[in-house]
């Protein structure tokens, strides 16, 4: 059985959770499910991260410790994450001990063997960003609180693999997706590299994993975070668990944070003489009313609002329909109900409604038996029959929404079939088994049932009710073979979990 190991990035706990991590879990929850439904083994990832100086800052301005804080905070992704329905295989937090233990173990190695050394710096300092920048990128960049800073640090020889780094990405092409991305980090480190400092003296960050050959400094957030993606699947601890998942298949993030996961990363893995990961994906932004939402603005949308007003799998729906992966996407609440209306409602809710009210009132609430098929019962099929081949090779491709939209096209199919055939007419000429109306009821409902399979991994929650009610809930999601629901097998109770939003 093939492998499949997707991970989030670890959420900072300084905050509750926003809209930019709903899309990203929601991302990786969906692209699991599917290849779940694929018959792959997969391991899904998710977590916090949970030291650093704002964690530390914002401990403080409530009056708590930053550990009490922590505790609180990671909760609410727990809880967001439970109301999006995210089926994670694993939620690691950065100060569990399978990972500060790791963590020192490889700070010690590295400096062993020469990888780390200490030196005094002087520079600007960002206190957002947690790290030392460049008079260059304080120019270029959006950067608050710039303090100048000259202190004694551990650097990382990040340098060193600049050009071997270069290498991997130019001969690998699927390393970073999509290409604009990894053009960014090529034309990034066409420039000299720097080495990495990856320590904060506890003189003013005592919120850390110590470095364990001094006492006197604590470990810079990012070096400590990236390593979750090892230490969660038993990087020196369990070498079989380990070497059954790694190297990952996809490290999912916002664009704002590729630079730390294609170039720390790749290099600190290099150093440690671990293989890359297969890909590293930094999807778009969303936009509220054409402006990248943020809290300084004040205009992130709060997911669990829109899941109280409009449901969790609407939400989930509308986020993958309307992102292409690599590129921003525009939210307002007319493009949400619009696209929940158009398609939800109407192509997918009526034609449940349509189906299974007609089954109910004419044969019973029983699945028909077929007669002979027409050439019009036979392109159905066919669409059928493909469908889930092109949903699973745009789901490898990455193209959710394009597979979103070929299941749609499925179930619009459906509709056009019915049109076409009009068993509300013809059934009253002929209602036995066999008829034209009983074929094509039987035939638009098993249909109907391979779109629901198809639409599940984005919509869990909808999806197996609709399978229930066609009396498809025992036929597994991966089963998308023609003519599974047998004759006589009786409907479940129920209609659309879709209802047309009226705006008032």
């Amino acid at each position: 059985m093939s492998k499949f190991y997707i991970t989030t990035p670890l959420y900072y706990v300084n905050d509750k959770p926003h809209i930019g991590h709903a899309y990203t879990t929601i991302l990786a929850d969906v692209l699991a499910r599917y290849h779940r439904i694929m018959g792959e083994e997969v391991h899904f990832l998710t977590g916090t991260d949970e030291h650093g100086q704002k964690v530390q800052e914002a401990a403080a301005n409530r009056n708590v410790d930053p550990k009490t804080h922590v505790d609180e905070f990671v909760v609410r992704f727990k809880e967001l994450w439970e109301k999006l329905h995210i089926n994670y295989d694993d939620f690691i937090r950065t100060t569990e001990p399978r990972h500060t233990d790791r963590v020192k173990e490889l700070l010690t190695t590295l400096y062993e063997k020469g990888e780390i050394y200490a030196d005094e710096y002087e520079g600007l300092y960002s206190v957002s960003e947690e790290r030392f920048v460049t008079e260059k990128e304080v120019e270029e960049g959006d950067f608050r609180q710039i303090k100048k800073l000259k202190e004694k640090n551990y650097f990382f020889k990040m340098s060193k693999y600049q050009d071997a780094l270069i290498d991997h990405i130019e001969n690998h092409p699927e390393f970073i997706k999509p290409e604009t991305r990894k053009n960014e980090i090529l034309g990034f480190l066409r420039n000299p590299l720097n080495d990495l400092c990856i320590s904060r003296p506890k003189s003013r960050l005592s919120w850390g994993i110590e470095m364990p050959f001094d006492k006197d400094y604590v470990t810079y957030v990012w070096f400590d975070a990236l390593l979750n993606y090892i230490t969660a699947i038993g990087w020196g601890k369990d070498e079989t668990t380990f070497q059954n998942w790694w190297p990952v298949n996809y490290h999912l993030m916002g664009k704002d944070i590729l630079t730390t996961h294609a170039v720390y990363w790749p290099t600190m893995l290099m150093a440690a003489g671990l293989p890359l990961p297969k890909s590293i994906l930094a999807h778009g932004w969303w936009m509220n009313e054409e402006s990248k939402m943020s809290k300084s603005l004040g205009n992130v949308v709060n997911p669990l609002e829109l899941i109280d007003d409009y449901g969790v799998d609407s939400v989930r729906f509308f986020l993958m329909r309307d992102m292409v992966l690599g590129m921003d996407a525009n939210f307002t609440m007319e493009s949400f109900i619009k696209r929940y209306n158009a398609d939800l409602a109407n192509d997918y809710g009526n034609l449940v409604n349509r189906v299974t009210m007609l089954i109910q009132k004419h044969f019973d609430g029983k699945i028909p038996e077929s007669g002979d098929y027409n050439e019009i019962d036979l392109e159905l099929i066919a669409q059928a029959k493909i469908t889930p081949k092109s949903v699973s090779k745009l789901i490898q491709e990455l193209k959710i929404h394009d597979a979103l939209e070929t299941t749609l096209s499925l179930l619009r199919k459906i509709n056009r079939y019915l049109e076409a055939k009009a068993p509300w007419k013809s059934i009253k000429e002929d209602s036995t088994p066999g008829s034209s109306a009983a074929t094509t009821l039987a035939l638009s409902a098993d249909v109907l049932r391979i779109g629901s399979q198809l639409l599940n991994p984005v919509m869990p929650e909808k999806t197996t009710a609709i399978l229930k009610i066609l009396g498809a809930g025992n036929i597994p999601l991966n089963e998308t073979n023609i003519v599974l629901l047998t004759p006589g097998s009786v409907l479940g109770e129920g209609k659309s979990p879709f209802p047309r939003i009226i705006i008032e």
